[in-house]
């Protein structure tokens, strides 16, 4: 009779009406592992092309102010500009674009769906655009200090400065392609931060008007410019590159955060 009982009760445990218990949620770090290598791979079909476009540009920038820079800071800021817009143009620009045009074409409502943080997609996809920068960003640089005349023996900080410079932009370019109410404004958002970057990370800072130069103090990527072109010093300031760096290292956190709440934002609408 108790054996009776016992099959009747796992009978109906199997056959109740009761909804199935949901898969539970992705951890952060395997889903920002896997969100990492889809956008990876995507990118690196996709961007290819404009990744040099990227490099094209900011070597042809260095060769053009060559006719005007014989050497010195000038120099420093002209190779550490030039090799910090290439991260610019993709982790800020393009990433720029890309949310805005997920947003636009209802890609959002994809992700919404997986069981993934929204950290996760935001961190996946601001590492791999900024992954993608590393071949251009070096390439950039060791051309620049050939060009320039200047020492290569510590471009081993582009370690540094490409992911903490990386973090920041890619964060700004996730925030304003989520954040545009439309695709095009996303678009233009992103070319504009890139102009930014170029206008006021190449030209030497010495040369340019107070107001501007409090404005190029706001933008993420002059830190990482920076950092970079005290490396060039004969005896560099570590001090204040570690301070550079640390600067980018926070505007990362604070627009990957900002881009994460953004992006929570635009999946529930």
């Amino acid at each position: 009779m108790s054996a009776q009982v016992r099959t009747t009760g796992r009978t109906g445990d199997r056959s109740g009406g009761g909804a199935a218990p949901l898969a539970p949620r992705a951890r952060l770090l395997p889903a920002l592992a896997a969100v990492y290598r889809a956008q990876l791979s995507r990118a690196r079909v996709a961007r290819i092309p404009l990744l040099f476009v990227a490099t094209f540009q900011s070597v042809g920038i260095m060769i053009l102010m060559r006719g005007v820079v014989d050497g010195g800071d000038e120099a420093r800021a002209v190779v550490a500009g030039s090799s910090v817009l290439v991260v610019a143009f993709v982790a800020l620009n393009l990433l720029a674009q890309y949310f805005g045009q997920l947003r636009a074409s209802g890609g959002l409502d994809h992700y919404a769906t997986l069981p993934v943080p929204p950290a996760a997609v935001v961190l996946g996809a601001a590492g791999a655009y900024a992954s993608f920068t590393v071949p251009g960003t070096a390439v950039t640089a060791v051309a620049g200090s050939v060009l320039f005349d200047l020492p290569m023996g510590n471009l081993w900080v582009l370690a540094a400065v490409i992911p903490l410079a990386g973090a920041a932009l890619s964060g700004l370019g996730a925030a304003l392609g989520l954040l545009a109410p439309r695709q095009e404004l996303a678009t233009l958002c992103g070319q504009l931060g890139m102009s930014a970057a170029l206008l006021l990370g190449v030209l030497p800072a010495a040369h340019m008007p107070a107001p501007v130069a409090y404005a190029r103090d706001l933008l993420p990527s002059t830190y990482g410019v920076e950092a970079l072109a005290r490396t060039f010093d004969a005896e560099p300031d570590w001090l204040r590159v570690a301070a550079d760096l640390g600067v980018c290292a926070a505007v990362g956190v604070i627009s990957l955060a900002v881009a994460t709440w953004a992006y929570r934002r635009a999946a529930v609408r």
